[in-house]
C-alpha cells in the first residue's frame, strides 16, 4: 500500500512540473513594448480620433511649453507628458468618453497642435517611448510654470493630494528664479469680500461669515500655505487657490492677506502648485546644458528612465 502511495505522489510530481512548463499557466501582464495607438476624444468637435501616442505628444508639448524653448526642456516635457498620458490609461482613461485620452484641458492635458515646430518634434523624437517611473510603477509625473524659492515637499503641501504615496517628490530650489518672469517672482491677487466668500462655501460648504480676521494658519515645509483662516472657517489653501482661480491666485507661496476697504489682498510668489517639474526651472537647466535625464532626475527622486518602445 505504501509503494502505491509513493507511486502516485511520484506521478502527480510529474505532471505538476509538466504543467508548469506548459501552456497551462495563466497568462501574464505583458509590459508595453510596442508604440501604442490611442483614442483621443477631440473636445472642440465631438469626434473621437485614432492616432499614434508619438504623434499625440507633439501637440501636448507644443501646449504645455512654449516651442521656442530649449530643445532638451521640451523633452523632459514630452517625457512628462507621455508618462501622465500611460498612467491615465492604466487607470481608465477618460470615462466621460469611453477613450483613452481628451483634449479638454479639464479632463485630461493641453493640446493644440497649430503649435508644433521642429523644435517639438525633436524633442519627442530624441525621448520616444521614455517614461518615467519609481519602483516599476509610473509616476504621477506633474508639472507647473515656476515654483518660488522652494518647489513643494510633498503633493499634500502643494495639492492637497493623497490618494496614494507619491515619495518621489522633493523640495528643491527652482533653477527657474534666475530667468523668469517678474510677474512669477512677487505678484499680488486682489478678491472681493464676496467672492472670497464664495469660494469658502464652495470648498467647505460652510459660510465664513464676517472676514475682518483671517490668515495663513498652516504652512508646508518649504513655505506654502497648506491652511487659511477666513472669518469664523478654516479651509485648505489648495483647495482654494482653485475656487478663486489658479490664474488669479497664482500660488500658495503666500507671503501676506489682508483686508482693505472691502477688497481681500494676497501677496506671494510662484506660478503655480509647485509638485514635480518646474518649466521654467527645466529652462534653465537646459540652458546650463542639461539633459532631459538630469533636469528629470532634479526634480523628483528616486525615479527611473525606462524606455517602453
Amino acid at each position: 500500500m505504501i509503494k502505491g502511495i509513493r507511486f502516485l505522489a511520484v506521478v502527480f510530481g510529474i505532471l505538476f512540473v509538466i504543467q508548469s512548463l506548459g501552456g497551462c499557466k495563466a497568462p501574464e501582464k505583458r509590459p508595453v513594448t510596442e508604440e501604442p495607438t490611442i483614442s483621443l476624444y477631440m473636445h472642440e468637435t465631438g469626434e473621437v480620433k485614432k492616432i499614434k501616442i508619438e504623434d499625440y505628444l507633439t501637440g501636448v508639448v507644443a501646449a504645455e511649453m512654449e516651442p521656442t524653448w530649449p530643445v532638451n526642456a521640451l523633452a523632459a516635457q514630452a517625457i512628462l507628458a507621455r508618462t501622465f498620458t500611460m498612467k491615465k490609461i492604466q487607470e481608465g482613461g477618460v470615462k466621460a468618453h469611453g477613450t483613452d485620452a481628451s483634449t479638454n484641458i479639464q479632463e485630461f492635458q493641453a493640446y493644440n497642435p497649430a503649435k508644433v515646430n521642429d523644435n517639438v518634434r525633436r524633442a519627442v523624437e530624441m525621448t520616444r517611448g521614455q517614461v518615467i517611473k519609481y519602483k516599476g510603477n509610473y509616476i504621477n509625473s506633474w508639472f507647473y510654470s515656476y515654483g518660488g524659492t522652494q518647489t513643494a515637499a510633498s503633493a499634500v503641501e502643494g495639492l492637497g493630494f493623497n490618494k496614494e504615496e507619491t515619495p518621489y517628490i522633493q523640495s528643491v530650489a527652482d533653477p527657474g528664479k534666475a530667468i523668469t518672469t517678474q510677474k512669477n517672482k512677487n505678484w499680488t491677487a486682489t478678491f472681493s469680500v464676496n467672492e472670497l466668500k464664495t469660494a469658502v462655501k464652495k470648498v467647505t460648504g460652510k459660510d465664513p461669515g464676517s472676514i475682518t480676521d483671517l490668515g495663513i494658519t498652516s504652512k508646508g515645509p518649504s513655505g506654502r500655505a497648506t491652511k487659511l483662516k477666513i472669518g469664523n472657517t478654516t479651509v485648505r489653501a489648495p483647495a482654494l487657490r482653485l475656487a478663486l482661480g489658479s490664474k488669479r491666485l497664482r500660488s500658495t507661496l503666500i507671503s501676506d492677506i489682508k483686508v482693505s476697504n472691502g477688497k481681500v489682498i494676497f501677496k506671494g510668489e510662484g506660478y503655480g502648485h509647485g509638485v514635480g517639474m518646474s518649466q521654467w526651472g527645466a529652462r534653465a537647466l537646459a540652458e546650463q546644458g542639461k539633459n532631459p535625464e538630469q533636469i528629470i532626475k532634479y526634480f523628483f527622486k528616486g525615479v527611473e528612465l525606462v524606455k517602453e518602445w
